[in-house]
């Protein structure tokens, strides 16, 4: 029984074209040994699609077959240079994302607040709460009595919630 010439042709291109052709597409993609492979199916289907053509040729077909690979090496390097390397985002899902919109928008609405205080009770609170500093040390800085200090954090904490409470914060 006499075989179909596209059948023919394409054992005689992988017995024979094959090797040589993974060979020199191994070359061409720095030995990358998936990325020249997939370059030789392509080619070796391409001839198929092309058998009619290709068993008129005279000649040997592989000059045919190694200027179809070359022009796939050269496509798909540009592709690649046209477009950025995708990357996989699985790893990002792993890392853990704090939503800060809600700390911001606590420190937009305390800041806001503040500004309704007089400026000795926004600096009494900046030195003791902002700054860590100690009713004593707060007083030196500030060149009051601590007795002082100690009365204006306590009517600028009222006030302080009061103002907080105009805008909605409620304490639980």
């Amino acid at each position: 029984m006499a075989t179909e010439p596209s059948e023919e042709l394409m054992r005689t291109l992988y017995n024979e074209h094959a090797n040589p052709l993974l060979a020199y597409v191994l070359r061409l993609v720095a030995g990358d040994r998936h990325r020249a492979e997939d370059v030789v199916q392509e080619t070796l289907l391409r001839a198929w699609r092309n058998s009619e053509q290709l068993e008129r040729a005279a000649g040997s077909v592989r000059p045919w077959l190694v200027t179809v690979a070359r022009r796939l090496v050269i496509d798909g390097h540009r592709s690649r240079q046209a477009r950025p390397r995708e990357v996989d985002p699985s790893p990002l899902d792993q890392l853990p994302a704090h939503d800060e919109l809600d700390n911001v928008l606590r420190l937009m609405t305390i800041s806001d607040a503040m500004a309704d205080l007089s400026t000795a009770h926004r600096q009494v609170l900046a030195e003791t709460y902002l700054r860590g500093r100690s009713v004593d040390d707060a007083a030196a800085v500030l060149g009051v009595p601590a007795g002082t200090v100690r009365s204006r954090i306590f009517y600028a904490l009222r006030s302080l919630k009061l103002a907080l409470e105009e805008r909605g914060v409620t304490t639980s």
